[in-house]
């Protein structure tokens, strides 16, 4: 597991994928922080974690995971993964760790701004760090969601965009049932990945949160796993 996750880790830093995205991360919260020190307040910086990083991992997330299984298919040597003497879920959680340490050595990059302004401010660290830690749980579940989709087509254009989709979904899904029943809108609400990091971004460590978006990253993982056990004996 751990050779594969490696593997697949060097595979980022050798295309381009993953200078992509440390770029644009970096880029676009260099630009967010110039304006909290043009604004000379601190506030504004869970808001930016909050609407920024929770709508740009929506984008790069695709990114990061069409690759994990489809590129694979396409090419084929998907077979001689298969056939190594290596458990199924052992490859699925190797890709997965990959992808999600991609992400996270991304947002950790995106502290390096608060760090600074630490030294002549005092921004509220721990609304910043617990609103980091929904991000980072968020993105276990929709990387795992985009994994699956991975190993569902071997064209990795067809994975980001139905892993955006998807992504999507989830994060609106608890503002389309306006019009709907009260039962149903807190049915939504439940699923809605946006509802469910609300109290993260508030400074509020939600341990049903935590719970939901680790068991909805574990379901994904089974059914990748079980995708590929389909696949290995076909």
């Amino acid at each position: 597991m751990s050779a594969i996750a490696k593997k697949e880790l060097r595979e980022y830093f050798f295309s381009p994928i993953g200078y992509v995205i440390l770029g644009v991360m970096l880029l676009l919260f260099g630009f967010f922080y110039s304006q909290v020190l043009f604004s000379q307040t601190t506030d504004l910086i869970p808001y930016i974690y909050n609407m920024l990083l929770s709508w740009i991992m929506v984008i790069l997330i695709p990114l990061i995971t069409m690759r994990t299984f489809s590129e694979e298919i396409r090419t084929k040597s998907d077979q001689g993964l298969l056939t190594a003497p290596v458990g199924v879920f052992s490859i699925v959680f190797g890709k997965f760790l990959a992808a999600f340490l991609m992400f996270a050595i991304s947002l950790t990059a995106t502290l390096i701004p608060a760090v600074i302004i630490t030294f002549f401010s005092s921004p509220d660290w721990p609304r910043i760090l617990c609103t980091y830690i929904g991000v980072l749980l968020c993105g276990i579940a929709l990387i795992a969601i985009g994994v699956f989709i991975s190993s569902l087509t071997q064209s990795q254009i067809v994975a980001a965009i139905a892993t955006f989709g998807i992504s999507m979904l989830l994060m609106l899904i608890g503002n389309l049932g306006n019009n709907v029943s009260a039962s149903l809108q807190n049915v939504l609400n439940w699923i809605s990945f946006q509802s469910r990091f609300q109290p993260f971004s508030n400074g509020i460590l939600n341990i049903g949160s935590l719970v939901y978006f680790v068991s909805v990253a574990a379901v994904f993982l089974f059914l990748t796993a079980r995708k590929l056990e389909s696949r290995r004996w076909n």
